[in-house]
């Protein structure tokens, strides 16, 4: 019962923390502190501008109460995009950056007289907050009610949680810039839910079972930064930490999790420590039914324990999310036409894709286009549109090329607009500038998409092709050898390695690139573009008839191919682009061949 110094009052909470806050700390403790200072100044900035009031800072949180719930939502929405900004400017490494979590309730407080505030709705703005991704804002329902229509903005239906404390299931909203996601009637909700109500992942915290207690903070810290990787897909909601960590020391039923937190799919794993090595297990769980979908073993010499938890995160998250991808794809190959949301075409149109064909490309196409014509606006929905396009002018299928590439840098660059923080978005836009030769932007476009998504195993190939294009040959393969290394199951790994094969051409090793090439037939025979580098560098070698067979290849898998790559200007240099070609021509020339 209240004490006659508290006086208990109406008012809208919002609750705040740091996303991967004890990893920041444990790598770089200065910095951390700084940029936590810089983060709160803008939070009293934003919070005094909406007339809140500041009443906690412990640890990385933040507690503000205020007198009306659109001014709350306000202020948490120009916090959010105030650090994006900054962050954006200071142009900081994914893994440095804090993201905050923010959530914000009505309800009511009791107040000390010394301005501190406690009770329910405090309680729950924590737990609106534990269910926010890193960078995003929830609220609850009555906040919902109260703000919808009166602020410039959105929120988006994200269901009913069941959390911790809270007796009855909590309605969540996310709050988004765009306002059309306030809209009323079925047809709004159903296109929110396109691409909000998707199938979640929750990485429950990894086991320790080395039985030494001091190796809780690496293995607390490498589920922090699972979860936080995992995020940067945006293709798929990942379960807050504070939601999955509740489960740590116990050892629950991956389909009560999936119940209890809406997650379909549960990522969990233990690490063992054995003298000086370190072994890490992971397994990827459909929660509907139990069954294994992905799982690997990870044994690693225990030298730098951060970079080995950087690298490990990578190749979990880059291998996870597109298996997430793939299960889905799989589930929705039987799901009836009139039951898909616009999630539901991106998918089927990425499905399509994989196919590498023209008539693939066509139909993608025509997924993507639904998938817009359901929320335009989809950013991902787009830059699968960019896709289709730049793949056309990959495989020589346009009707037109210089129609599709400029519909590739149309539907990428609305892709980036619509969401600057995607990378795949930023993968696109990358592929896109080099259609009309602007080189460096693609690069610095393809360096952003990896600073958003350092697991994204195609921005990765892309950096690399971006930065061999500009004659920085042996920094390409590296990016090139490292997006096949954290994902060795992506699908396009023959086209990656047939670009390191591009490369060693271009840097006169012709022995490696002819090995590559053989490598990235191995993996798609039906790839023409391979067997192209495989004769141009058998050409250099001087295995003139082995380099014909390989144009032959090509000719019987595309007809007219060699002519139309014979054009192909992928490098800005002009000397390294005919030199690309010189083995080719001087074949073509020898045999009165197809060019």
């Amino acid at each position: 019962m209240a004490g006659p110094q508290a006086e208990q009052r109406l008012a809208a909470i919002l609750a705040a923390d740091v996303a991967g806050y004890t990893r920041l700390m444990a790598e770089d403790e200065q910095a951390t502190v700084a940029a936590l200072d810089a983060a709160r100044a803008v939070f009293r900035r934003e919070i005094a501008a909406e007339h809140g009031r500041v009443v906690d800072t412990a640890g990385d949180s933040v507690l503000a109460v205020f007198a009306s719930a659109t001014g709350a939502v306000r202020a948490a929405l120009a916090v959010q995009q105030a650090l994006a900004a900054a962050e954006q400017e200071a142009g900081l490494p994914a893994q440095r950056r804090m993201r905050f979590r923010i959530g914000v309730n009505l309800g009511e407080v009791m107040e000390k007289a010394d301005g501190t505030v406690y009770g329910a709705g405090v309680n729950v703005a924590a737990r609106l907050e534990s269910l926010a991704d890193p960078g995003a804002v929830m609220v609850s329902d009555k906040v919902h009610a109260e703000a919808t229509g009166k602020v410039p903005f959105g929120f988006v239906d994200a269901g009913k949680h069941t959390v911790k404390n809270v007796p009855q299931p909590l309605q969540v909203y996310r709050v988004t810039p765009s306002k059309t996601a306030t809209a009323s009637g079925a047809e709004s909700r159903d296109a929110a839910e396109s691409i909000f109500a998707r199938p979640a992942v929750a990485v429950l915290p990894f086991n320790n079972m080395s039985g030494d207690a001091e190796q809780d903070y690496f293995v607390d810290g490498l589920t922090e930064d699972i979860i936080t990787a995992l995020a940067a897909w945006r293709s798929f909601p990942v379960i807050a930490r504070n939601s999955t960590f509740a489960y740590k020391g116990q050892a629950p039923d991956v389909r009560k999790v999936g119940e209890e937190l809406g997650a379909r799919y549960v990522l969990e794993g233990g690490v063992r420590k054995g003298g000086n090595r370190l072994r890490i297990t992971a397994q990827l769980i459909d929660a509907s039914n139990g069954y294994h979908i992905w799982a690997e073993r990870f044994d690693r010499e225990l030298a730098d324990i951060f970079e080995l938890q950087d690298e490990i995160t990578r190749r979990i998250a880059a291998t996870v999310a597109p298996e997430v991808e793939r299960a889905e794809q799989k589930r929705l190959v039987a799901a009836e036409p009139r039951n898909l949301r616009a999630w539901d075409y991106y998918q089927r149109g990425m499905a399509l894709l994989a196919e590498f064909t023209k008539d693939g490309n066509a139909r993608a196409r025509e997924m993507f286009g639904k998938a817009i014509a359901l929320d335009p606006g989809y950013s991902l929905a787009h830059a699968g549109l960019a896709f289709t396009h730049n793949r056309d002018l990959l495989l020589q299928v346009s009707e037109s090329r210089a129609d599709s590439a400029a519909r590739a840098l149309e539907a990428a660059l609305k892709a980036v607009e619509l969401d600057q923080g995607d990378s795949m978005a930023h993968t696109m836009l990358a592929v896109a500038y080099t259609w009309p030769s602007q080189y460096e932007a693609s690069v610095v476009e393809s360096q952003r998409a990896v600073e958003l998504n350092p697991s994204n195993a195609l921005a990765l190939a892309m950096l690399g092709t971006s930065l061999d294009a500009v004659g920085r040959h042996d920094e390409g393969i590296e990016r090139l050898e490292q997006a096949l290394q954290i994902n060795p199951r992506d699908p396009s790994t023959h086209i990656y390695i047939a670009t390191i094969a591009r490369a060693h051409l271009s840097a006169r090793r012709y022995e490696q690139a002819a090995a590559c090439a053989r490598k990235a037939i191995t993996h798609r025979s039906s790839y023409p573009h391979a067997h192209y580098i495989l004769a141009s560098a058998l050409a250099q070698l001087g295995r003139d008839n082995e380099a014909r067979a390989a144009l032959d290849t090509c000719e019987r898998l595309q007809p007219g191919y060699v002519e139309g790559r014979l054009r192909w200007q992928p490098y800005s240099d002009a000397a390294e682009n005919q030199h690309l070609h010189a083995g080719i021509r001087k074949v073509v020339t020898a045999t009165d061949g197809p060019a």
